[in-house]
């Protein structure tokens, strides 16, 4: 029976190499260079950007959810707050920090315009994608204008017209901005006038309370004498 018995020991020494193999695991994949991450991650955003001139929103989010999650490796102050759980934040260059930033920040204010074009817009997320742009760029006209516009449609005007000044500053014959912050103006406007009724009544009403109160002690004091 020497057929057999080949067999079996060919079985036995496939099953030891399988066993060794697993007991050492699967090799990790080697964390692949710096200049592949930021060329694929601005491929995506450019993948994003045309899919945004096309009207075509949803996969143009995708695309820069997509970019941004590339990205997130090697940005230092994301990493930071996970820290311990995964492998170190790569050192970048200069010129390799700068090309991160910058498609950060233009994926996240494309991401605000994209959300701005949908028929339900969540402003809050707006605001928190502008925000994010505005911690790196704060003279960022876009974001400037973003933040405005989602705080004056979240009923705080008076932020909406700090954030819209500003973008009016950069931008002076921008008739988006100058109209969005004549919007703001007008809602200050209203509300001031809203107060002031209303202290002109609490006014009027304490003044009736108190002179009715005056008479009525008069009365009273004629009644006793």
């Amino acid at each position: 029976h020497p057929k057999s018995s080949s067999s079996d020991s060919g079985a036995e020494g496939s099953q030891s190499v399988k066993g060794a193999a697993t007991a050492s695991g699967p090799r990790p994949p080697e964390p692949r260079p710096v200049w592949v991450l930021l060329e694929e991650a601005s491929q995506v955003k450019t993948e994003g950007n045309a899919f945004y001139r096309e009207k075509n929103i949803r996969s143009a989010i995708g695309r820069y959810h997509r970019a941004l999650l590339i990205l997130r490796g090697l940005d230092a102050d994301v990493m930071k707050l996970v820290k311990g759980f995964g492998p170190e934040t790569p050192m970048l260059t200069p010129e390799q920090e700068d090309l991160l930033r910058n498609t950060q920040v233009d994926c996240y204010n494309n991401l605000a315009a994209c959300l701005l074009q949908k028929q339900r817009v969540d402003y809050a997320r707006v605001l928190e994608y502008s925000l994010r742009v505005l911690q790196w760029r704060p003279g960022n006209v876009k974001a400037l204008y973003r933040a405005g516009v989602a705080t004056l449609e979240m009923g705080d005007a008076q932020t909406a017209k700090q954030y819209l000044t500003q973008a009016c500053k950069d931008q002076p014959n921008d008739a988006n901005v100058k109209k969005q912050l004549q919007r703001a103006e007008e809602k200050l406007n209203r509300e001031r006038q809203k107060e002031k009724a209303m202290y002109r009544g609490m006014f009027s009403s304490s003044l009736r309370d108190s002179s009715g109160d005056g008479i009525n002690q008069t009365k009273r004091a004629g009644e006793e004498v």
